[in-house]
């Protein structure tokens, strides 16, 4: 199968993948990378399991080429964390609001949180819950995620 060499930062280090031209950045960041933070749930781009940031910009990476991500920057779930460890706020929000029940869902829902805290620190509760509709999760009813983005905001702020 042909493969091609992408670089780009991963979690802010400089990485370089020879992986199949066929294969998106969710195949490359969980069996190259073994990344496994974002997760295949639909495929097709609908469920938001697979969320990560590209550039600024959430993403469903399960759609996103791995030739288009060549010199661009690129931030999962792993790389929210800080270096000793403590969570990100937003994370932390989704602990203590109860955010969390199966997990399945949580990192795409937290990197989507990113994105709109990123481009708008006082969102609304109509604004956290726009950027969170190509999220699904079966388990809370959304209320408590969006409590947890609500109070990640107040929180970054």
């Amino acid at each position: 199968m042909k493969k091609v060499s992408v670089s780009f930062t991963l979690n802010g280090d400089a990485v370089t993948a020879e992986v199949p031209v066929t294969w998106t950045l969710l195949k490359t960041l969980r069996e190259h990378f073994e990344l496994t933070g974002a997760k295949e749930g639909c495929g097709v781009g609908e469920c938001g399991a697979c969320t990560v940031i590209v550039d600024g910009e959430a993403v469903n990476s399960c759609l996103y080429p791995i030739f288009e991500i060549e010199g661009k920057s690129v931030t999962t779930i792993e790389g929210l964390a800080n270096e000793d460890g403590t969570l990100n706020p937003i994370q932390q929000a989704f602990l203590e609001n109860n955010g969390v029940q199966c997990g399945f869902c949580t990192s795409g829902m937290i990197m989507s949180a990113k994105g709109l805290l990123d481009h708008n620190p006082e969102p609304t509760e109509d604004e956290i819950r726009s950027s969170i509709a190509g999220n699904f999760c079966r388990c809370t009813g959304y209320v408590q995620i969006v409590e947890a983005i609500d109070m990640a905001a107040k929180t970054l702020k």
